[in-house]
């Protein structure tokens, strides 16, 4: 029964395939947050993710797994958490972090299931083998400014993927019929589906590596003296006084003013947005294309990027599909995860995940914990109320390994290395918000931050909040006696996770893993 029900499975998804082309579009914008009317920001101006959230369902609770920038990537292109897919830290330059070569990435399978791929922007992850696209412009053979943030050559960029697919449709096409001329129709009777990717670069700090152009890269493409100008993007200002400082973020005039910035890059990554639907809806794609937008990780500010503290991984998630249009401008209470990405492009596609197996459980196949989110855009998911997340590094010397579980109101983190302080990167060491609490902390001035330095650097072992009377997680709950219970239902349910997902630090930091035999923990005595 079990052959004969794997039969339907297959030759269902092949009659899906068939009948009906599908496309899709991701759209991932770098170290985004909620700086959008997307989600009740009235400050900042976004009409046109404004109006893709007219024509989506919108997800309140979506989470990056890892709140670091190659890492998350990986896990948006494999539906893999980092410790699995082993992209633990940043892949440019000395941190040289890579996925393993066995891992069966979204671009790759769909490229065996004859799906056109193309990536446009910021890829940040590698090996090229693991990670292979049919079109691709990316930091790798431009300027990570040129096709992450001057929206009219993304404009253009995107207009030649079409162009590209189309063509490479016709020739197939014109193959077939010999001395005949392909027609129009002809062509697209050969047109494959394609998964398009577009990675913006805003509105990721550039104040580090260009500062020249400001700290959000504000300033490029601005149209003044030095700057360039990129001609699709009329630039959009705001002052300290207007922006909304988070809750988790110091609200001084320095860190005012450094938001107004972000918010800037925020319009023009808006801008690039709506040029990209544009160029969707001009080559005839709209109505048959899965649109997805999200980022990869929390906002670039103290407590948000690197941090697994829900400041840190929540995210925007926009789902737009022209076949499920009953929820379209609703929202989903649901918890989604970005390791949700690649099962729902599969499930869309009607493609099978490959069976194959992976260092960290060399005797077990591969399988996603993530999920298909198509259901939920045509009815409110029951008990989607769980996401897991995992950070190992972000640069290289960053080493704090932490694992988390997000579970209804309760939010459970593991410090590994929580006797030594946090670490902190250097593009956010070098912002004008950090050197401020820096220089405020130093000269015992007031912060106006929820918390200490001090406390930012050293954590518990262990930390538990309750979201809803404490959204800003300031209160840890663990050594609360009457929380004891949830306590140690979420640390085996995230164990259970670790386990399943290969977790080469399910063991730390007391015990060692022993995974030559039997894969057990074995202890160390270490006194933690």
């Amino acid at each position: 029964m079990q052959h004969v029900w794997l039969l339907f499975l297959v030759v269902s998804s092949c009659y899906v395939g068939e009948s009906k082309r599908r496309n899709v579009l991701l759209i991932i914008a770098d170290d985004a947050g909620f700086e959008t009317e997307v989600y009740n920001n009235t400050v900042v101006h976004t009409p046109h993710l404004r109006s893709l959230a007219q024509r989506s369902l919108l997800f309140s609770n979506a989470f990056t797994s890892v709140s670091s920038c190659s890492p998350s990537r990986s896990t948006i292109l494999t539906g893999l958490p980092q410790h699995q897919n082993g992209m633990y830290g940043l892949h440019q330059g000395v941190h040289h972090f890579n996925s393993f070569d066995e891992v069966q990435s979204l671009p790759l399978v769909l490229s065996q299931a004859n799906i056109y791929t193309g990536i446009i922007g910021k890829k940040h992850v590698g090996p090229g083998s693991v990670y292979p696209f049919d079109f691709a412009y990316t930091e790798e053979n431009n300027s990570v400014l040129q096709v992450g943030r001057n929206i009219t050559r993304i404009k253009l960029l995107v207009r030649k993927f079409f162009q590209t697919h189309k063509e490479d449709a016709f020739q197939k096409k014109q193959e077939k019929l010999g001395n005949n001329k392909a027609s129009r129709e002809d062509r697209k009777e050969e047109e494959r589906p394609f998964f398009l990717y577009v990675a913006f670069h805003d509105p990721h700090r550039c104040g580090h590596s260009q500062p020249q152009y400001g700290a959000f890269c504000e300033k490029f493409g601005n149209g003044e003296m030095g700057m360039g100008r990129i001609p699709d993007w009329t630039p959009e200002y705001y002052t300290p006084e207007q922006v909304k400082v988070p809750p988790f973020v110091p609200d001084t005039p320095a860190a005012r003013a450094d938001i107004a910035a972000q918010y800037t890059t925020v319009s023009r990554l808006d801008q690039g947005v709506g040029l990209v639907l544009q160029e969707l809806r001009d080559a005839g794609y709209e109505n048959d294309t899965l649109v997805i937008y999200s980022s990869d990780n929390g906002i670039p500010f103290p407590n948000g990027r690197t941090n697994l503290y829900r400041s840190g991984m929540a995210e925007p998630m926009l789902v737009s599909s022209p076949e499920h249009r009953e929820r379209w401008g609703d929202t989903s209470q649901a918890y989604v995860s970005l390791l949700d990405i690649t099962p729902t492009i599969l499930d869309w596609f009607s493609v099978l995940y490959p069976s194959y197996n992976l260092p960290g459980s060399p005797a077990t196949p591969v399988h996603l914990t993530g999920r298909s989110l198509l259901p939920a855009l045509t009815s409110e998911p029951r008990n989607w109320n769980t996401v897991y997340a995992s950070q190992s590094l972000h640069e290289v010397t960053m080493y704090y390994p932490t694992r988390s579980v997000h579970q209804g109101t309760y939010h459970l983190l593991h410090n590994l290395n929580y006797r030594m302080p946090f670490p902190i990167d250097q593009d956010f060491y070098v912002s004008p918000t950090f050197q401020d609490l820096l220089n405020r902390t130093r000269l015992s001035q007031p912060t106006h931050w929820l918390k200490s330095l001090q406390q930012y650097y050293y954590r518990e072992r262990w930390e538990l909040f309750h979201t809803r009377t404490d959204p800003w997680e300031t209160r840890n709950l663990v050594s609360d006696p009457s929380y004891s219970a949830v306590l140690e239902s979420l640390r085996q349910s995230l164990q259970k996770w670790q386990w399943e997902t290969g977790d080469p630090w399910v063991c730390g930091p007391d015990y060692v893993l022993e995974d030559k035999l039997e894969p057990h923990c074995r202890p160390l005595y270490n006194g933690l």
